[in-house]
């Protein structure tokens, strides 16, 4: 090997190294996930900090969907005032209705009021936790070096500020863009489309007025959504301190973004890139799953799932798919815990539970039907694997435009679909190979990175407990008002002063205008 290529592959090689090299001591983690499917992402980074020495400790509330024990790390386990069956018929609200009818301009209505309910359940159970005394006495002295959470509910980030230590924020986003906002993070309406405007970065005129629009309708919005966040930041935290203003606080934020999926925009200092930290590793399939996908032969397999949460649907929506998927060739895996039709194809395997990132990367893959979940699209970018997309609710309408407009997806409705529309979008996605083509094309860019995402989450996640916080990397622009973040004053001070210079010009030349006028006077007096 020569030198010029031996000497900079080897300062890579240390630098990576010195990357992946643990504390000289583990430190200690307080984790407060939030349940559903963003527990699910957050547990990959919760697992590879135990692993690599750190002591970490997940407060699980006694009632959940998705978060239990594990050998990996420790848990607690703390009461809430609510039950199983309140949690799930809360969550169901969420997914009332997406299956029978088109959505409407008044569903955004219900559709705020059904997310405060939900969140609602959730801060009364972190109240519970706040108010259990013998707990949160015993956690203070636990010593932690920091708190590891979503901020989608508020908790974490109470905590972090009771017990005065830094939060790393896990998350894809907030509503509202609540986390841009709190970071100080530029948003320009002209080419950051507002949630739920089906707009993309790139904004005709009419489009932009109406990102405009949205953006007022949404900042409205988020003042109901919020409001009990704040009341609960103000009983506990500070009174009159909002949530964000106790989010702006943040150590550091990981954000599950990469630009393959999202549209380009301006991010802070104090943030960093894992997207797709869900699909760094695949396992081996079970075997009775790999005889099903081996035997698929080259027309491959279809990989369908509607996301962690949504395993049923009403019958005579399933039927379509029955229906469409007996006149395809390829096989299909279906996530489904309904009730299968007599004559349920041969073709298709039901399972209560899939492993679809190795599913995904099994290269007889050739469409993933989803909801448009985030986990799902970056497993499915990671893979390289087409989707058809069926968007249900929250940011799902918007992420299935993102991947529609991207050339690797097409979109079709939930509520209105039937098998001859299903068999359409199936034969169009398998046989136009321009889908496979952008599918591996966005792949290639997503892998192509120096460091891996739940390397980089551990990186800055030590960084954080090495150094109690992040305060430099924190824009100075927390501490202007609106007037100052704007410059308005200076351009006053500017305005001010040219309005005086045009004023003493105008003065100026009146006094030279009126004295040349009384001189020229003057003159034709003593003509006369």
């Amino acid at each position: 090997m020569s030198s010029g290529v031996w000497f900079p592959t080897l300062g890579l090689v240390a630098w990576l190294c010195c990357l992946s090299l643990g504390p000289v001591q583990g430190g200690k983690v307080l984790v407060l996930p939030v349940d559903g499917s963003h527990w699910l992402s957050m547990k990959i980074l919760v697992k590879e900090l135990s692993h690599r020495g750190h002591e970490v400790l997940v407060l699980v509330p006694e009632c959940s969907l998705l978060m239990k024990g594990s050998e990996s790390y420790k848990t607690e386990i703390y009461k809430v005032p609510y039950t199983k069956a309140e949690l799930d018929g809360n969550f169901d609200e969420l997914k009332d209705g997406v299956f029978l009818k088109p959505p409407e301009f008044t569903d955004m209505f219900i559709n705020v009021q059904r997310l405060i309910n939900f969140t609602s359940m959730q801060v009364t159970g972190c109240e519970s936790l706040l108010n259990n005394k013998p707990l949160m006495s015993r956690l203070r002295g636990e010593g932690f070096d920091l708190v590891l959470t979503d901020p989608f509910l508020p908790c974490g980030s109470i905590l972090a500020h009771i017990f005065s230590i830094p939060a790393v924020y896990f998350l894809r986003g907030l509503p509202c863009e609540l986390d841009s906002k709190a970071n100080q993070c530029p948003a320009p309406l002209s080419y950051v489309p507002v949630s739920f405007s089906g707009n993309t970065d790139i904004m005709t005129f009419p489009q932009r007025v109406k990102n405009m629009i949205m953006h007022f309708v949404e900042s409205y919005m988020c003042k109901i959504i919020y409001q009990h966040f704040d009341e609960l930041v103000s009983r506990h935290v500070e009174d009159s301190m909002t949530y964000k203003e106790l989010l702006s606080h943040a150590g550091f934020w990981l954000l599950r973004y990469d630009f393959v999926f999202e549209w380009p925009r301006p991010i802070m200092p104090n943030s960093a890139f894992i997207g797709g930290i869900n699909c760094a590793k695949t396992s081996p399939l079970p075997a009775d799953l790999e005889e099903f996908v081996e035997g698929s032969g080259d027309d491959g397999f279809i990989v369908f799932t509607l996301g962690s949460m949504v395993s049923t649907m009403p019958e005579e929506r399933a039927k379509e798919f029955f229906d469409a998927f007996r006149q395809i060739p390829q096989r299909v895996l279906w996530r489904y815990t309904g009730v299968p039709p007599a004559d349920a194809p041969k073709n298709v395997k039901l399972l209560k539970w899939l492993p679809q990132n190795d599913l995904l990367a099994h290269p007889k893959a050739k469409v993933f039907i989803t909801h448009g979940g985030t986990h799902g699209v970056y497993e499915g970018i990671c893979n390289a694997v087409p989707m058809l997309m069926f968007p249900l609710f929250g940011d799902q309408g918007d992420n299935v435009n993102r991947m529609v407009t991207r050339g690797m997806a097409e979109k079709l409705n939930i509520y209105d679909v039937t098998s001859e529309k299903l068999l359409a979008g199936l034969n169009k996605i398998i046989h136009d190979k321009s889908y496979k083509e952008k599918a591996v094309e966005l792949s290639e860019i997503h892998l192509d990175r120096p460091v891996q995402p739940l390397d980089l989450a551990v990186f800055w996640t030590e960084f954080v407990m090495r150094h109690g916080g992040t305060e430099h990397l924190r824009v100075a622009a927390h501490e202007l008002n609106w007037i100052q973040y704007h410059s308005l004053d200076v351009m006053g001070f500017f305005v001010i002063i040219l309005l005086t210079v045009v004023w003493v010009t105008l003065k100026c030349c009146l006094f030279c205008t009126r004295k040349c006028f009384r001189k020229g006077s003057a003159k034709k007096k003593k003509r006369e």
